[in-house]
């Protein structure tokens, strides 16, 4: 046994953004441990080093804070199995190079680049299924190696891939899997640059840190078959693998930049919340076995295993995220809210004015089941932080007649009595104004709203009036009439 509980990690390479796609393995890997009472470990695979972005691992560190993605070890939290840096490891992954090659499971290759591309190009003049390398240095003897050694030429090391084997691991997502090794090429371990590639630092790492699962995107899937040849040239137990499902655009192919937003910085500043985010992810290949989709993090955790993770490809539809951050949104209390809506306001064109907690706790309430996103308590009723400035055609074409400016202001003038109208009182004056014209309700409350908001939708006209007040909606009233012709 690997480990009494289970041990998991992300394991991202620090080449920019998060990607959604990390997101969601980062996800699905605390989730099992949680779940598990096992522990989620970050470690940073920045070995490749022409890839390597500044300022992209304190990024992807605070994408996953962000998300709520709590690691138990990492780079900048420590714990028993560190370095957490793959690039602070290089001595380890030379010992385990070193002892491949003395069990003659791995070998140093000397060929030059030019022999390696002609090598590749005589291979697709054969049209062989694919290019591999010709096991050329396997065969060279001790003395032409140490010869090479002793002369500093750039060498690799290379994976000695044994012909003729099947090679057989289980995952858990997608069952048994089995691979030829014929067609398997010596795959580079030590790069010359003297790191390790991808395939001999994971092996190794995993193996040091005691990973139980090993739990990735199905794009590693090709590369497993390397990684348990490996875990036999080490005599080292297996861990249980388990390959997540691509994530695909609505057209079915691979999400990707060319198509849309994928980094997780993206979306968190077009203001959608973490939480929403989050539920969405995890259904991206994963359900409960029901038609449940709302989620806080903690009940993923409750729920969450990888026997309900799908094969097939999961598609990201903005759509549904879209609508599972309006509901996560309407799940929050009001003062929550008005803590995003003030940062919101501090964005906007409206950051140099003052209102009231209880003026905004107003507006919140109000829109509160008419939003998505908190943004849009200020870009959808802009009428409530200025008086309009135009008013929308079509209802003045439909709403606004030669009478109307009269009986608006005995509706103003009915207004001027009361010293607080509340709520009931505007209901009550207009009810009372309407029934005195002969009219119905509608004939006041259309064009009343388009003159205070310049609109023909929007909340409740008596949460509208209520909120502006009895002195601006008189201003506003009065302003309408001056402009709007008829």
């Amino acid at each position: 046994m690997i480990n009494e509980t289970p041990r998991v990690r992300f394991a991202p390479s620090p080449t920019g953004y998060l990607h959604v796609g990390g997101l969601r393995t980062a996800l699905y890997n605390y989730l099992f441990a949680k779940h598990n009472h096992g522990k989620f470990i970050l470690r940073i695979e920045d070995t490749d080093r022409n890839r390597y972005v500044e300022g992209a691992i304190e990024k992807l560190i605070e994408a996953l804070k962000w998300a709520g993605l709590e690691y138990d070890e990492g780079p900048d939290v420590g714990g028993d199995f560190g370095p957490y840096l793959q690039s602070k490891r290089l001595n380890i992954y030379k010992q385990h190079a070193d002892e491949l090659i003395l069990e003659g499971n791995a070998y140093y290759c000397f060929c030059t680049s030019e022999r390696l591309t002609a090598l590749r190009e005589e291979q697709e003049k054969l049209k062989l299924p694919q290019a591999k390398y010709d096991k050329h240095c396997l065969h060279l003897s001790e003395e032409e190696i140490k010869k090479s050694l002793s002369k500093n030429t750039p060498y690799v090391v290379r994976l000695n891939v044994k012909p003729n084997q099947k090679i057989v691991f289980n995952d858990i997502v997608r069952g048994t899997i089995e691979f030829d090794s014929n067609n398997i090429d010596d795959q580079i371990l030590i790069k010359s640059d003297g790191y390790p590639t991808y395939h001999l630092a994971n092996v190794v790492d995993d193996h040091l840190m005691k990973i139980t699962h090993v739990i990735r995107g199905e794009e590693w899937l090709s590369s497993t078959p390397k990684h348990v040849l490996l875990y036999d040239a080490f005599s080292w137990e297996q861990p249980f693998f388990a390959h997540l499902p691509l994530l695909l655009n609505p057209d079915r192919s691979k999400l990707s930049k060319r198509q849309g937003d994928v980094a997780v910085e993206d979306y968190r500043d077009k203001g959608y919340l973490k939480e929403a985010l989050v539920n969405f992810v995890a259904l991206l290949g994963w359900n409960a076995g029901d038609d449940r989709e709302f989620y806080y993090l903690n009940e993923l955790v409750e729920t969450f295993s990888l026997d309900r993770v799908n094969k097939a490809g999961a598609v990201f539809d903005t759509v549904k995220l879209n609508s599972l951050n309006a509901e996560h949104l309407r799940k929050k209390s009001n003062n929550e809210i008005l803590g995003m809506l003030k940062d919101e306001i501090q964005k906007s064109q409206y950051k140099n004015q003052e209102y009231s907690d209880e003026f905004l706790l107003l507006i919140i309430e109000a829109m509160k089941e008419r939003v998505s996103f908190v943004s849009e308590f200020v870009i959808t009723c802009p009428y409530f932080y200025e008086a309009p400035k135009d008013y929308e055609q079509k209802a003045i074409e439909k709403n606004w007649k030669s009478e109307t400016p009269n009986q608006l202001m005995k509706f103003i003038n009915k207004l001027r009595d009361i010293d607080t109208p509340s709520k009931s009182d505007y209901e009550l004056v207009l009810a009372n104004i309407a029934e005195e014209l002969g009219i119905g309700k509608g004939k006041l409350i259309h064009p009343l709203r388009l003159a205070t908001s310049g609109q023909s939708t929007g909340p409740g006209i008596f949460d509208l009036l209520y909120i502006l007040g009895k002195e601006e909606i008189i201003k506003r009233v009065n302003t309408a009439i001056e402009k709007i012709k008829v």
